[in-house]
């Protein structure tokens, strides 16, 4: 491996990446697919790159034929049934969403107690690590985008609008934007109170991703934003280790 190493997490949304050379991150970004210039840029010879993907077959070919004319070929994570001292007891734990394996290996260079992890993007996960590293099992929920997309698709009278948050909204468009926000944090605050019973103590709550700083204001417990907690993990397993 070389010093310089290109961490790419491919969202069903949004590329972010990030470039960390003898062991400093020095260059981050985020960009919607087919938008390559500042990626191709980092993409020099004696870089590593690392992918942890969740988009479809059409963006990851995409990436694939991007890397190939860079000359670099990159490794394709995968969630795996363990990795330092974090435990996957998925079912079938390759099933995991890699972003997901990656956010919670992250998780666990942060906190050795119990943790959740929600990261809010087109889908929110919200995900459970015991305070030993056993990832106790986690919920997905639509996330904002969707949640207004299937408001406006099964009803008559919701159309296509900017609404902001309020306790008691009165017109519509505000009262479907504050529904998705309470219905979001609601699934935060529930599994929080989950792993609260079990853990016998108030777990750290870990949020990320691309809408985390829509919902982080509402939340009803303590929470700390962690915009590039997956990059973290991408970068911990291309260390191949966790940090302590």
């Amino acid at each position: 491996m070389s010093g310089r190493r290109v961490l790419l997490d491919a969202g069903n949304t949004r590329l972010k990446w990030a470039v960390v050379e003898d062991g400093h991150w020095h260059a981050t970004g985020r960009s919607d697919y087919g938008d390559w210039l500042a990626l191709t840029a980092e993409l020099k010879a004696d870089t590593d790159c690392f992918i942890a993907s969740v988009a479809g077959a059409e963006q990851d070919q995409q990436l694939a034929e991007l890397m190939k004319a860079a000359g670099l070929t990159p490794s394709w994570l995968r969630a795996e049934a363990g990795f330092g001292d974090v435990k996957n007891t998925y079912l079938n734990p390759d099933q995991l969403g890699v972003d997901r394996w990656m956010g919670l290996i992250a998780a666990r260079q942060h906190a050795d107690e119990a943790v959740l992890v929600a990261s809010v993007g087109t889908a929110m996960t919200v995900d459970a690590l015991s305070a030993e590293g056993v990832f106790l099992g986690g919920v997905i929920v639509p996330g904002i985008h969707l949640m207004r997309q299937a408001l406006m698709q099964g009803t008559a009278q919701i159309q296509e609008g900017a609404g902001g948050w309020q306790a008691f909204p009165n017109n519509t468009a505000d009262a479907v934007q504050s529904g998705i926000i309470a219905a979001l944090c609601g699934a935060i605050a529930q599994q929080h109170a989950h792993l609260a019973e079990l853990a016998c103590v108030a777990p750290r709550c870990l949020v990320t991703g691309g809408d985390a700083e829509k919902i982080l204001p509402h939340l009803s417990v303590p929470a700390e934003h962690m915009p590039a907690l997956v990059l973290e993990g991408i970068d911990c397993v291309a260390r191949g280790t966790i940090a302590s």
